[in-house]
């Protein structure tokens, strides 16, 4: 570089120092504008490469003075000089971009001090240490000193600026993470889901770096939450702005983490969602949950178990593939601790049950140690096919349909410890016999049972050993809260009519309901008696109540009427592919959607359009008179789900005909964010005999000015289809 290039050069560090300092003096009264604030954001775009430049320059510096000067390093020292002037320009252009960004709302604190007057002595001494390096007085024991001293300030600068960035104690992270943690001693919110949050969004939400008005750091100020109000409504995830912002398309400016920061797996948003929906407690032990908990499950992968140390079980780990072919919304495998060979295995969905479903698992029958099928229709026969998991450990067959007599088979059950029977017809002189054949049992479970309290005091003493577990005793001086009534029935939507089978899993328990929107109270509200059917669309909504109970929460089951299937569904244009659900049949197969991210029902039931119309034939083979054509479809406008802005509804009335339009139905885009809702649109017209029938449901185009993905398309999701 020639001399009038390192002359401007010296300019602009000047000028940049003066700039730097009238922004230090006026700082308080500084208002930076839109415009700038954009410049202020290169700050941790072009900051790198200054500290890897003032790195190599230190480097220089030091041994500048060990050896004596040859030809090549007077070039090399030219070349080191442009380089320091070089270096202490762009100092100084990131110095001045942090101060504009800090500016910014968020950004506070002790650290945010720290770095800015540590970054700001930096430029300062790299500035002045370029011009003293050619007088007289500057020799080797001056330079190391000054090198000395820019190195410790470069250090002191990289480290409070990633604790501004990525939380406090970041540095020394990884080496807090070498505590073993067991099961055992684990506190769901201390160990699962702290270090979600200080990994993911600590960085932006700290004491010094406030965004949104909202630190996570600590627990006050996470119930507190920030300006947009608390981050989570206890028991209702599908309520909180924690799980709403993570679950927001990351193109959204109101996305969680940030776009280019390390987003949440999908286990990360299912641990956040279950400790909400769980109470978000900040106490609670991971031992508390029962076994069959979902959250206790990933904490089972996720944590080692004291109890589990010392079991040196005798088989190896099961193919991981055949793991994942058996594994799906209707049964879950899991491991029952870190590391352990030994497998969880829990089914569900009655609807969907069969022996097969058994006989599959014969593929893992070494690793199953714990097997819970309760509230399915297991027969005595499916017992033997259970008694081939020879490691078996732990059994619940709690509600279904095996005796006693059955249980005769689990005799080769050498390591069997705990057996759950509660719900089921087992009676006092079988069961005597199977326990005889159970040498290993040491828990046996007997809630609501035929057994009468001189039986279950006959079996306790005949078999000290084990642990007869009879359950609660509402004895009137401990009343609990009665959990909500269930609904038998596998899906309600009906032809004609549907019986309504609410029921309760505890006895003497009287529920009632209302019909007609009201909520229901325990004085005035109708009693079910078995009896109800229900022949039109209907919302139902029930509680459970009994003598010395609290009363349980509300039930909400809603019925939806479909006299009429057609023969076949084409889906003319593609749906989205993240919301294929099972394609054209979707429609038709009975299966409602919900809010749910974690559940079966919210992954494969919802199909969904956005940048094209959902546009359906339905073809009769004998023609239909139809007169209304509904849409269940999700409004979830905080995630940018919108209603569709029309439907059309077209028709065929002979097989040689044209479609003709038959009815437009134009929706009202809603005005205001209110909170989500599943509910049918109804599309009326004279009836009309049908023998090919279109349906075009067009997305929103626009959201609407007041959202803040205002003018993106919608996403339109459809679960069912009624026609009537």
């Amino acid at each position: 570089m020639n001399k009038n290039w390192r002359g401007v050069f010296e300019q602009i560090v000047f000028t940049l120092a003066v700039f730097l300092v009238f922004l230090l003096a006026f700082e308080d009264q500084l208002v930076v504008p839109i415009w700038l604030q954009s410049v202020g954001r290169l700050h941790p775009l072009v900051l790198h490469f200054p500290i890897v430049l003032l790195a190599l320059l230190l480097i220089f510096e030091f041994f500048r003075f060990s050896q004596p000067t040859s030809d090549a390093q007077v070039i090399i020292e030219k070349w080191v000089t442009d380089l320091w002037i070089f270096g202490a320009v762009l100092t100084g252009l990131t110095t001045i971009f942090g101060l504009l960004l800090s500016k910014e709302s968020g950004y506070t604190g002790d650290t945010l001090f720290w770095h800015k007057w540590s970054a700001v002595s930096l430029f300062i001494v790299f500035g002045v240490i370029y011009w003293l390096r050619y007088r007289s007085f500057y020799q080797k024991l001056s330079s190391r000193l000054l090198v000395g001293l820019v190195s410790i300030l470069l250090l002191f600068t990289g480290h409070y600026g990633a604790s501004l960035t990525h939380g406090e104690g970041y540095l020394l992270a990884p080496l807090n993470q070498n505590k073993q943690i067991y099961l055992e001693d684990a506190l769901v919110f201390d160990h699962m889901v702290k270090p979600i949050l200080e990994k993911k969004c600590i960085s932006c939400h700290n004491p010094d770096k406030k965004k949104g008005e909202l630190d996570m750091s600590d627990i006050t100020n996470l119930v507190k939450g920030g300006k947009n109000g608390k981050l989570f409504v206890i028991g209702k995830p599908e309520l909180s702005l924690l799980l709403e912002r993570i679950h927001l398309p990351i193109s959204d400016e109101k996305h969680m983490p940030e776009s280019g920061q390390p987003q949440l797996t999908d286990e990360e948003k299912q641990i956040l969602s279950l400790w909400i929906k769980g109470n978000a407690s900040f106490t609670k032990k991971v031992s508390e949950l029962v076994p069959s908990d979902s959250l206790r499950m990933i904490a089972s992968k996720i944590f080692a178990s004291v109890n589990n140390q010392d079991v040196a079980y005798d088989f190896s780990e099961a193919d991981s593939k055949t793991i994942d072919q058996l594994a799906n919304e209707y049964r879950t495998i899991t491991p029952i601790a870190k590391n352990s060979p030994a497998l969880r295995v829990n089914i569900f969905n009655k609807s969907d049950f069969n022996s097969k479903k058994l006989e599959e698992l014969l593929a893992i029958k070494e690793q199953i140690v714990f097997l819970s099928v309760a509230k399915l229709p297991v027969q005595d026969a499916d017992l033997a096919i259970i008694s081939q998991f020879k490691n078996l450990e732990r059994l619940d067959l709690n509600f279904t349909n095996v005796s006693a007599k059955g249980l005769l088979d689990l005799k080769t059950l050498e390591r069997l410890k705990s057996i759950s029977l509660s719900g089921t017809q087992v009676k006092f002189q079988d069961l005597q016999a199977a326990l005889m054949g159970l040498k290993k049992l040491q828990a046996v479970y007997l809630w609501d049972t035929p057994l009468t309290e001189d039986e279950l005091r006959r079996i306790a003493t005949k078999f000290a050993s084990i642990q007869v577990n009879a359950g609660f005793k509402d004895d009137g001086k401990n009343p609990l809260k009665l959990n909500p009534p269930e609904l038998k029935n596998t899906s309600t939507i009906f032809e004609t009519d549907a019986p309504l089978t609410l029921f309760h899993t505890i006895k003497g328990v009287q529920i009632r309901y209302t019909m007609d929107g009201t909520e229901p109270d325990s004085l005035k509200s109708a009693i079910f008696d078995g009896k109800v059917r229900v022949s039109a669309d209907t919302r139902i909504r029930a509680r459970a109540f009994k003598a010395g109970w609290i009363g349980s929460d509300e039930s909400v089951f809603e019925y939806y009427k479909c006299a009429i299937k057609p023969d076949s569904v084409t889906v003319v244009l593609p749906l989205n592919r993240v919301h294929l659900a099972n394609g054209p049949k979707s429609f038709f197969d009975r299966n409602l959607g919900t809010f749910n991210a974690n559940s079966p029902a919210w992954a494969n039931f919802w199909t969904g359009v956005r940048n094209n119309d959902m546009e359906l034939n339905l073809d009769f083979k004998t023609p239909k008179t139809i007169s209304v054509v509904s849409l269940r479809i999700m409004e979830e406008l905080a995630t940018g789900i919108f209603p569709p802005q029309s439907i059309e509804i077209w028709g065929k009335l002979n097989s040689n005909g044209k479609f003709k339009r038959i009815q437009v139905l134009k929706i009202p885009v809603p005005k205001e964010m209110k909170f989500h809702e599943l509910y049918a649109i109804d599309v009326k017209f004279k009836p009309t005999n049908f023998k090919e029938l279109k349906i075009i449901a067009k997305p929103l185009e626009k959201i609407p000015q007041w959202h803040g993905a205002k003018d993106k398309r919608a996403l339109l999701l459809v679960d069912e289809i009624f026609l009537n």
